[in-house]
């Protein structure tokens, strides 16, 4: 049914395109025809990712040289700052899922606030709509520029959003401790990353401020239409994949850990992605990785008027590839969920 574009440039955002790659390899509607690159063009994407040498895919271009006249969507892999320039010289027709952070913060102030740039497609940020596919689907189906969400706000929002909506929560001290695996830093070479530095081990980073806060509070502030300040750590685990996202939360008036965990059952039951576990079992990464699945779960605190809700994704699917092909699913009248039941990898 349609043709796909795959952009990629630096390392960093780089290592999203294989994952997309090997989604598409299963999805009976999608081919891919252009794949751009920047150092690599001209090369085969076997050969920078030999474990999908098996698939036929177009060789590397540079994205100056990419032929869109046979595309109807693109997947941008591209870095932040980059996207908004490319974006703007794409043609109009075509569908976009954009995985940096280019498009998902609205106010485009605060965009350059936290990105340290003026925000250099400031007409195509009033067109784009925030991809958290679960919450936004209506506007999803009928947009033709989705930002894709980070990661971490996905593992966050998921949970938080319906019991915010629903006033079960308090807006106010709202606490969370967020994990992830090394490929949340991307693909490229950082100090930071090497094995000897991060085996072992477990450290915090962005404590005073990651570049996710912004989308974190501007998702949960529209769902309790007011401003929402939240407290977020989050921290690197010495793992190749996988997000885990440990929220406390204060329980409005004559509110119970029971109510929070019925509001989010009814909220999800019919969610093919979104899973509430029974009973006091807790959410793991390990039953999520290489799915599309979110997992969580709510947990009394022993603070009188405190739960925990704790969430699990696979930081590379749900939080990242995956929810882009069902985003695009969505935007192309497909199926949402087609090319995406890959049950979680375990052992």
């Amino acid at each position: 049914m349609g043709s796909t574009a795959l952009g990629g440039a630096a390392p960093a955002r780089a290592g999203l395109a294989p994952k997309i790659v090997r989604l598409l390899a299963n999805h009976p509607q999608f081919r891919i025809t252009v794949m751009t690159a920047d150092r690599k063009a001209g090369e085969q994407f076997g050969s920078v990712f030999p474990h999908l040498i098996t698939q036929d895919l177009p060789n590397l271009v540079a994205i100056k040289d990419a032929d869109f006249s046979d595309v109807d969507a693109v997947f941008c892999c591209l870095p932040h700052g980059t996207t908004q320039e490319i974006i703007k010289g794409l043609p109009q027709q075509l569908k976009i899922v954009d995985l940096s952070a280019d498009f998902r913060l609205r106010n485009i102030n605060e965009y350059a606030e936290w990105y340290g740039h003026a925000h250099r497609a400031p007409e195509l940020q009033e067109e784009a709509v925030y991809g958290l596919t679960e919450v936004l689907r209506d506007e999803i189906r009928n947009a033709r520029l989705v930002a894709n969400p980070g990661c971490y706000p996905t593992s966050i929002q998921l949970p938080l959003v319906p019991l915010i909506k629903a006033k079960l929560i308090k807006l106010s001290n709202i606490i969370i401790d967020a994990k992830s695996g090394v490929t949340g830093a991307g693909r490229g070479a950082k100090e930071a990353n090497l094995y000897t530095e991060i085996a072992e081990g477990i450290h915090a980073y962005g404590i005073k401020g990651h570049r996710h806060v912004p989308e974190v509070e501007q998702g949960l502030s529209e769902a309790a239409e007011s401003k929402v300040t939240i407290s977020f750590t989050p921290n690197l685990i010495c793992m190749k994949r996988g997000m885990q996202s440990t929220m406390f939360v204060e329980m409005a008036p004559g509110v119970t850990v029971s109510d929070l965990y019925q509001h989010l059952k009814s909220t999800y039951e019919g969610e093919e992605f979104v899973k509430l576990l029974n009973g006091s079992n807790v959410p793991h990464t390990r039953h999520v990785v290489g799915s599309n699945y979110c997992f969580m779960n709510v947990f009394e605190d022993r603070i009188p008027g405190r739960a925990i809700i704790i969430s699990v994704i696979d930081n590379l699917v749900k939080g990242a590839s995956g929810q882009a092909v069902q985003n695009l699913n969505l935007m192309m009248g497909l199926p949402e969920n087609m090319g995406l039941q890959y049950q979680p990898l375990f052992p």
